[in-house]
């Protein structure tokens, strides 16, 4: 059994570049089992950048990420920590779940399609068992009626509802939003935050970058304000977000509010 005082993900000192650019100064947080940390910012503070690097979409420079006590997209030999070998790197993803901005389905698949395709081909596992879970998840989306829709067929409300289906069927242990509402019409918005809100109350545990302060300061266990690629402030989620000390984090909130 997994140890719930132990924290699900760790980043110690992560340091990312993009040529000259530093886009990542240093990030240092912990998430436990079943919280869900907002992280909230301006563009271009690092925030989806930070995300990327814990599933190993970007690799880090400098420091460590560790997810369910394995590192993500390292191996350790001699006391030094090399990139690990692809399959490795496939099979740590795996059970990490992520929803980005754009929704990503394949045009050409249904719904039901899209949630079936990576159990079958990443885990090899057989149509029956895949099909039941997709039924099971389209129908928690509520999306159970639209399952043998296309993409094109589908409001943006609905592929992001489809898109978190999809990153549930492979049953992570993590599951990652990047602004998950942001390609989103404003009436749209809703049906999406309400599918986060069921699986926060499931005990989902969720790093969610949004801009969106009511769902955070609602759903959140812990927050955390990045700036200039670091996190300024972090804490409980009423402090940070309704109370923050640092003057930072004040002004961006009040450009927001």
């Amino acid at each position: 059994m997994p140890d719930a005082e132990l924290p699900i993900m760790v980043a110690r000192n992560v340091h990312k570049s993009f040529g000259p650019t530093e886009v990542l100064k240093g990030i240092d947080i912990d998430v436990h089992r079943g919280e869900v940390l907002c992280l909230v910012g301006a563009s271009g503070s690092g925030k989806s950048t930070f995300l990327r690097c814990i599933n190993h979409l970007e690799t880090i420079d400098r420091g460590v990420i560790v997810v369910d006590g394995q590192l993500v997209g390292g191996t350790v030999v001699n006391g030094r920590v090399h990139e690990a070998a692809p399959a490795d790197i496939a099979a740590r993803r795996s059970r990490i779940g992520m929803v980005f901005q754009q929704f990503n389905l394949f045009g050409h698949l249904t719904a039901l399609e899209n949630v079936l395709l990576a159990p079958m081909k990443v885990r090899n596992e057989n149509r029956g068992t895949a099909l039941e879970r997709a039924h099971r998840l389209l129908d928690r989306v509520g999306l159970h009626d639209r399952k043998d829709h296309y993409p094109g067929h589908l409001s943006g409300g609905q592929q992001q509802r489809v898109a978190i289906a999809r990153a549930l069927a492979m049953e992570p242990t993590l599951m990652l939003f990047d602004e998950p509402t942001s390609a989103l019409d404003p009436e749209l918005v809703g049906e999406v935050l309400d599918v986060m809100r069921d699986l926060a109350a499931s005990g989902m545990t969720m790093v969610v970058v949004t801009h969106e302060m009511g769902f955070a300061r609602e759903v959140a266990t812990a927050a955390a304000f990045m700036h200039d690629g670091r996190i300024v402030e972090q804490g409980d989620p009423h402090q940070v977000i309704t109370q923050p000390r640092d003057e930072r984090t004040k002004t961006f909130l009040g450009r927001v509010r």
